[in-house]
């Protein structure tokens, strides 16, 4: 069960989808070493960018719950996780992940696709 609006949940797929098609945004399919901080740097490089703030703004208004839920929605949409195995993904993202949900997820190419198909296996589905 989702604790998420799903107008939230399609708003937020929708911003993603947005911000990570604008030219300027490139995220490296692997990072040159495995310690460089690469998601920090694109979103420092886009601070400015009005639809990163509105992503910001709308996983920051969400609970510790909530973000760790939409990041387990985005590790179901990407296999990671069955729905059977729903309550562990959660709970394996609540914590420090959750706090940086953001971050954590737009550090993922894909994103958009992924809390897409998570939303379609829990039988939801966003009308564009």
């Amino acid at each position: 069960m989702l604790h998420i609006r799903l107008e939230t949940l399609c708003f937020i797929i929708a911003k993603a989808r947005e911000f990570q098609a604008k030219e300027a945004v490139v995220i490296p399919e692997v990072p040159d070493s495995p310690g460089d901080d690469w998601a920090l740097q694109v979103l420092a490089d886009h601070r400015d960018d009005p639809c990163l703030r509105e992503i910001e703004d709308t996983l920051a208004a969400l609970n510790g719950r909530q973000r760790a839920e939409l990041i387990a929605l985005m590790w179901l949409g990407r296999g990671d996780y069955d729905l059977e195995d729903w309550e562990d993904a959660v709970d394996e993202a609540l914590g420090d992940l959750s706090m940086r949900a953001a971050e954590y997820l737009l550090a993922h190419p894909m994103v958009s696709d992924y809390l897409e198909e998570g939303l379609i296996a829990h039988g939801y589905y966003c009308n564009e």
